[in-house]
This record gives C-alpha cells, structure tokens and sequence, in this order.
C-alpha cells in the first residue's frame, strides 16, 4: 500500500464540482484512510503509527487529518500517525466532533507549529483548558497560532492550576470561537488582553458583562454574540461599550426567537433599538449587523438606519417581521438574511447552518417557496440538506427539511439534479428515518420523496437498509396512498439488492408476513390495483433463488392463499404471472417441490398452459412449474398418468407459443435450469429450459451470453443438440442460443458483466 501515500503526494484540491469526478488528490486521501490499518504499525499505548511515510507537503498532511475526521476514523488510536512531526507537519488542524482524549490531543498535535485549530464538539471529555494548556506547553505555538475553534467544549477552566497561563498566552491569536461554552467573565477578561484579537464568537456562552471588551477596542473586527441568555447590561451601559468598539465591522447580536421567555432578551431588543435609530458615528466602520430574531424592530428603523451606511453589505433580519423593508431592495450590494423573498430565505440558510432557531425558519419559509416549483433547484437542494447535516437529532429542523427535500425532487426534477447530491440526500432521508422512527409525518415524507422511479433506479444509495426502513414503517401504518406508496418503493428496492442482500432481508419471516398481509387484504375485496401488484413483485423477487424465503412463504400460508388468489384472478394476467412466477421460484426448490404436489392445484395450471386464449406470459410461468415438477420421477407422488400428460402438453403447448417482444422476466442465474437440461429429462421438460433461455438471450443477448458461459450451461447446450435421442425442435432451439453467444463474442470480444433488470 505504500503506492498509495506516493500518491497522494500529487498536487490537488481536495475540493470538487458536485456534478465533476473527485479530485485525484480526495480520492487517494480516501484510499489510505480505508488502508490504515495495513500502513501502520502498533506502539505500546495501542496507538497507531505508519510503518513509513514520505516527507508530505504540508498541505497534503492537513488533508490527510481533515479526511480522517470527515470519514468518522479520527480517534485516539489514528491520531498516533501524526505524533510523526518530520513527515506530517499538521498547519491547520481539525478534529471536530472527534473523540480524542486529552492524552491523544496533546501527544499527537500539540507539538506541531499550528496556525490553526478546530476542536469544535469534541466528545470523550478534552476540555478547553486541556487544549490551551497542551497548546500553550508549545512555545512555538504560543506565537503561531491563529484561529482556535473550541465551540461546544466545556471549558472547565477551574481545573488549572494558578501558574498555568491562559487564552492570553497564545499571543499569536486573531480568530477565536467559544461559542456554546461555559466561558466566564473572568475568562473573557484574559481573552480580551489578546493583542491581535480580531474576530471573537462568545455566542450562547454565560456571559454577564461585556466590559472586558473595552481592552481589545482596536483590533476586535468582528464580535457574534448570539443568544447571550445571561447578559446583565442596561441597554445603555451595553450600548456605550460596543460604541468603544472603533474598529468593529461585523457585530452579530441576534436571539433565538423560538425562545420560551420572551422578556429574556428585552434589554438586548432595546439596544438593538437605539443602535438602528442612533447616529452612523457609532461604530462608524460597521459593515454587516445581524439582528435576526431580535423583536420590536421597526421598518423605519431599519431604513434610517441603511439609508445613513451607504458601505453596507450585510444586515441579518431573519424573524424580525421587517425584512420586507423596500430600502432593502434599493441596494444591490446589501445582502439579507430574512423571509421577504427567495434570496434572503436562501442567503439565511447559507449563513445560519450552525444555528438549529434559524435554520428551522429559513426551511419554513423555503418550504412555501417550493411547494409548486417547476425548475430544478440543486442550489436549494444542497441548503436543505446542509441544514439537515448539521442538525442530526433536531426534530423540528428534520420535520420541514424533508418536505423541501420532497418538494425540489418531485416529478422530474429530480433528473436534472446532480447523482452525486442526490445520494447525499437520500443518505440523509434514510438517516431521518431511522432516527425518528414514531414521528408519522417525517417517515412520510421520507416516503413521498423515496418514491421517484429516478431515484429508485438510477440513484446509488444503500437500497438494503431503505428496503428495511420502508417494510418497518408500513407494519404500523394502513393509509391506502401511503401503503401504495411503500409497497412500491419496497417491490423496485427488492428487485435491486444484491443476491446477498435479498438473502439477508429474505430471512426475516416479518417481511414476509407483511406483503402477504397485504396481498390477502386486497383479495378479500378482490381489487386490482398497483399496491397488489407491487406486493407480489416484492414477494416474486424475495424468493427468486432463495430457498429460505421460499421456506418462509410456505410456513406463513403464503401458498394457500396464492391458490385462492390464482383462482380467484383468473381474468386478470398480470396477476396470474406474478403469482406464478413465485410458485416457479418455489417448484425450483427440491425440497418443496412436494408441497406443490397437489392434485386440484396442478390440474388448475395444466388448463392455464393448455388454454391457447391465455397469454402467453401466463402459460410460460405455468410451464415452468410443470418442468420442474415432472423433471425428478423419483419425488413424484401422484397419478404416472396426470405427469404423463403434463410432458405431453408441455412440448405441445410450447411449440405454439409466439416469441414475446417485451421483456417479461430476468434471472439471477440459469443454476435453476441445469437439471432441466439433461439429456436423460423428457422432451417437455427440455423444450421449456431451452425456449426459456432462448427467450431471454434473445431479448438481453449481452448479459445472458456470458451467464451462459459462466456457469457452463452452453456445455449442456451443445450435449443436448449432438445427442441422438434429443427432439428436432430442442436441437434447433439449442443451436439458436449458441449460435446467439458465438455471435456475441466475435463482435464485442468480450463478455459483458453488466447486471439486468428484476422481475417487475
């Protein structure tokens, strides 16, 4: 594997277009993450270090640890690699949401020159002290770093010691972010003596005052100061110090509007208030103010204010009630975050994906903006499914994102939408599902956006788990639309799972239970419709070659009631075949075979292979069960004279049949024919194995040639048409096939493994 590490020494952005292929640069990242085990070797601690490395660009190493995070490898054990300082010299770090402890933060990062550091939502208990200190014990680090993200992390600053310096001995720092921590005052006091501070996030942090500030008045650019619930300030006092703030050009001091108490931000409210209606000599060099959530804002409070900064280029009003504001409009180069119109319900998904309050209005509103959409949105597509991603657990943001999601993929739409974000977003869709398995209406949309032919077929995603998801919600739910639905999402994903998924997902009798529930509820009242024959696709394809779903069906009464049904179908084709085709799959399963042997049921198909005024989709299936049935003399139990007949009408009934111009069936294998093949087996039982191999072959001649050959049945083919004692009619059929897999062969010059269609 070490061609591997030589690779992704090649330049490249790791970085990609979502309708272009991954850069050569990603995907080798990839490869060694899924190799890491195999490249490295084990220290006594259990931690992991690579066996070799080349001296990496230092872009290539930051990468590396960025790819690792991303793919849910990043942990105490891998982070090993980069205690290896020669080789893999880390820049700009990031272990977000990863679990690594103190121990492994500080042996494998600290001693690294870092510019910057994100250490956002770290679990396993790594607090900020931990990280300040392990940076701090690094001199070089003092003076190198940059930006530090630590939102989400408990602080915990009580447990160091007196002597250990702080936050103010990492002078190097201009960016830092302890949002969502349990930062103090006295802690915002060591932070604020930094002296090239530029851009601090204190957002929904115990923050009392915001004196401290005074001391970074001149270098502090941009201050987010979201949802300080604990502010104590009179508006005023609060007002005066961010007045002192000269240069200041990003202040963002908007509220959770969905908050409980609605005197919590009052104080703020009316600092907001008197800084839209104040003089532009305060913070004179503001350029972008978020607001959003904040009550009791004014529309002409908003266009005095506009009207007296010309340079502005940002205003957050999202939730205020006066992003409709015409001064807004006016100005080209102001951007918006509110719910006025499209662009600003956007540019607030945009720039509020961290933020669950905003992000769950802004899909409100996206919501309403695409309930009759007619054009292809992937732009859209992606800010939902951004806001989904960043809001795993939240309820509330899933419940409407997944109707946006169903909105900008309906009908056709989704064609026109990179194959790429669509996976992504099905991903997510699955992700819903199984996270809030009891919410009705997010398992609904769920559905309704599953349920395109595009996506089905066209779209990679794991089908398995969707087929699991799907048959689990429809046990507790008897909505006929929505049962419709899921049964047809559940007969196409059947029909795509591999041969080892359909075995695994075959297993389990409650699936099986399911469908024929729904099978027998619509053969009570004797409807035709697509839910019952959606149903027996799935149940058809459950069992196509799987002896153990076929043992399933048996035990859960599936075969009395598919005599009931093939009875009492008898006008109607398309169910007769479906039907059929199962009992096909069933007559193919030796030990089985005997629970078919009845006298009634076997009479019943005879006059259907008989009947020239049947289709002959119908008579084939029909045909099917009877070869195989009267293929194994010695497990016959009935009347010679009955299976004496069958033979007869077999070859008889066969030779009248027409070739078929549709394709009415597709198969895993031709295992199931082998038997039928052998030059000892009757005339009838011959003629219907090579008619049906002739059928398929002639309509899919590139994937049956090489199955043919593959699993040897051109050999019994050949055997069959050099024997003496075969029927004319056998021969030339034989000679047809082979002569179809000759000609296949000389023109592509080679065979083609491309996998076909499932029963429909």
């Amino acid at each position: 594997h070490l061609h591997l590490i030589r690779l992704f020494l090649l330049p490249g952005d790791v970085s990609q277009d979502a309708e272009g292929p991954q850069a050569l640069c990603d995907l080798c990242l990839a490869q060694v993450c899924r190799s890491l085990d195999s490249l490295c070797s084990r220290r006594a601690d259990g931690s992991m270090s690579l066996i070799w490395a080349p001296l990496l660009p230092q872009e290539t190493a930051d990468q590396l640890l960025h790819k690792m995070a991303t793919t849910g490898i990043l942990n105490d054990t891998t982070v090993g690699i980069f205690r290896n300082c020669k080789e893999l010299r880390l820049r700009r770090a990031s272990i977000r949401c990863c679990p690594v402890s103190a121990e492994g933060f500080c042996l494998a990062l600290c001693p690294h020159r870092l510019q910057e550091l994100d250490a956002s939502w770290v679990p396993e208990g790594l607090t900020g002290a931990d990280i300040v200190s392990g940076l701090a014990s690094n001199l070089e680090c003092r003076s190198s770093l940059q930006r530090l993200s630590l939102n989400g992390l408990r602080l915990d600053w009580e447990s160091l010691e007196e002597d250990v310096v702080g936050f103010s001995s990492l002078q190097g720092l201009r960016t830092l972010n302890l949002a969502n921590t349990d930062l103090t005052d006295a802690v915002l006091e060591d932070i604020c003596t930094l002296p090239q501070l530029e851009t601090l996030d204190i957002s929904c942090s115990a923050v009392s005052k915001l004196t401290a500030l005074l001391e970074c008045k001149n270098t502090l650019k941009s201050l987010i100061a979201h949802r300080l619930r604990q502010l104590d300030m009179s508006p005023a006092r609060l007002l005066f110090v961010l007045s002192q703030l000269h240069a200041l050009r990003h202040l963002d001091f908007s509220d959770d509007h969905f908050s409980v108490d609605d005197s919590d931000g009052r104080d703020g409210d009316e600092t907001v208030r008197q800084l839209l209606e104040g003089s532009p000599q305060v913070l004179p060099s503001l350029v972008s103010l978020d607001i959003s959530g904040r009550k009791r804002i004014t529309e002409a409070a908003v266009r005095v204010f506009v009207e007296a900064r010309s340079s502005f280029v940002f205003l957050g009003l999202l939730a205020t009630g006066v992003s409709s504001c015409e001064v807004l409009s006016s100005r080209e180069n102001l951007k918006v975050t509110g719910e006025a119109n499209e662009k600003q319900v956007c540019e607030a998904l945009r720039r509020y994906r961290d933020r669950e309050c905003f992000t769950r209005e802004a899909l409100i509103h996206l919501y309403n903006l695409t309930t009759d959409i007619d054009k292809p949105r992937p732009d859209m597509l992606k800010l939902v499914l951004g806001g989904m991603q960043s809001h795993p657990t939240s309820l509330h943001v899933h419940l409407v994102a997944t109707a946006c999601a169903f909105n900008l993929t309906t009908q056709d739409l989704a064609e026109a939408m990179p194959v790429s974000l669509l996976t992504s977003t099905v991903t997510q869709l699955l992700f819903a599902m199984k996270t809030f398995p009891s919410h009705q209406q997010v398992q609904k949309n769920c559905l309704l956006a599953l349920c395109s032919d595009y996506i089905l077929q066209d779209v990679p995603f794991d089908k398995y788990l969707a087929a699991t998801l799907v048959i689990n919600w429809l046990s507790s739910h008897e909505d006929p639309t929505l049962q419709r639905m899921a049964v047809a999402v559940i007969s196409i994903l059947v029909a795509k799972l591999s041969t080892e998924e359909t075995a695994q997902l075959s297993k389990d009798v409650f699936i099986m239970k399911q469908l024929l529930a729904i099978v027998q509820q619509k053969a009570m009242v004797g409807v035709v419709d697509s839910t019952l024959k959606f149903a027996l696709s799935a149940l058809w394809n459950l069992t196509d070659e799987m002896p153990a779903a076929a043992r399933n069906f048996i035990e859960c009464q599936g075969l009395e009631l598919y005599e009931e049904v093939l009875e009492s179908y008898y006008t109607e084709p398309s169910i007769q075949q479906k039907i059929l085709g199962l009992l096909n799959n069933l007559a193919e399963v030796e030990e089985l075979q005997a629970d078919l042997l009845e006298e009634d049921l076997l009479e019943h198909i005879l006059s259907l292979l008989q009947d020239s005024q049947v289709e002959v989709g119908v008579r084939y299936f029909a045909g099917g069960i009877l070869a195989h049935l009267t293929s194994r003399p010695e497990a016959w139990t009935l009347d010679e004279e009955l299976r004496s007949t069958i033979l007869h009408q077999l070859h008889t009934s066969i030779m009248t049949w027409t070739q078929l111009e549709r394709e009415m069936v597709s198969y895993r294998s031709f295992r199931p024919f082998c038997p039928l093949l052998q030059t000892c087996q009757p005339s009838g039982v011959q003629l219907w194995a090579v008619w049906a191999i002739h059928l398929v072959c002639s309509q899919n001649t590139s994937h049956y040639s090489s199955m043919l050959e593959k699993e040897s049945v051109t050999e019994l083919l050949k055997a069959l048409a050099a024997h003496p004692d075969t029927h004319g009619d056998i021969k030339g059929l034989s000679e047809n096939i082979l002569r179809m897999v000759e000609q296949h062969q000389s023109h592509s010059g080679a065979f083609d493994n491309q996998t076909g269609p499932r029963n429909s």
